[in-house]
């Protein structure tokens, strides 16, 4: 079973968990405002993600943009974020996004960046990286189509265990299965609490009308297109539909 995004381990060797078995580099939302104009270069991230084996490639991330700690998205935080995105779409790297209330604003600051490399025929950038993973995602299922279309992923998160967020467990019924992960955002902070991966996995294959073994057949699949660049999981999440049948 995999945990799409967490940032400690949770001790069961049957767990995959992103940010212990692949790295991720980036600045996250909540450190860009701490940033001098040395830290806004890319070198030192680039250098991060540039010497590992190509069977161990790292991604970029947790970056975004953020409003859960402040009002406002300020400048530096979007050009932080920005910065980052290109030496994505450069390396072709995996990412996963941050985008506490702002999701909107996220799924703009991309397209922009792939409209605005494509309208300017900049050829130094691919025109955009493999694959997006949309961490914590919790806005209404109406961005769900633009994530598709940006070759992104949404990682169910404990919110689901919650038997308060309806609106929450609506958004996970729309999901489309072929872009679903799941993850506890488990914490050194948190982890004592955090419930565990498969509590998730529980509840979001009861939502969707699958076994466990189905779910966890099928989110295993999507994690590896999404960490190896191959979005192939199409076809087994239409053999877990039929199954259903």
């Amino acid at each position: 079973m995999t945990d799409a995004h967490c940032h400690v381990s949770c001790g069961d060797p049957s767990v995959r968990e992103f940010l212990i078995g692949r790295d991720f580099f980036g600045i996250h939302p909540w450190e860009a405002e701490g940033l001098g104009e040395e830290g806004l270069r890319d070198e030192a991230l680039r250098q991060k993600l540039i010497p590992h084996p190509s069977s161990l490639i790292p991604g970029v991330g947790e970056i975004g943009l953020d409003r859960l700690k402040q009002k406002e998205i300020s400048p530096r935080m979007r050009e932080v974020f920005v910065a980052q995105l290109k030496l994505a779409f450069e390396l072709r790297r995996p990412v996963v996004l941050h985008g506490a209330k702002c999701w909107g604003q996220v799924v703009r600051e991309i397209q922009n960046l792939e409209l605005g490399m494509r309208n300017g025929g900049n050829s130094t950038f691919s025109i955009q990286p493999s694959s997006f993973l949309f961490h914590g995602f919790s806005r209404s299922d109406g961005l769900i189509p633009d994530i598709v279309k940006l070759n992104g992923y949404i990682s169910v998160g404990p919110a689901v265990l919650n038997d308060h967020a309806v609106n929450y467990r609506e958004l996970v019924k729309k999901i489309p299965l072929e872009r679903l992960l799941l993850e506890t955002d488990r914490t050194p902070e948190n982890a004592a609490t955090c419930p565990s991966v498969r509590d998730v996995a529980a509840k979001t294959a009861e939502l969707r009308g699958l076994s466990l073994s189905e779910l966890e057949t099928l989110t295993d699949r999507n994690a590896t297109a999404f960490l190896s660049m191959v979005p192939d999981s199409l076809a087994l999440a239409r053999s877990a539909r039929d199954s259903q049948a």
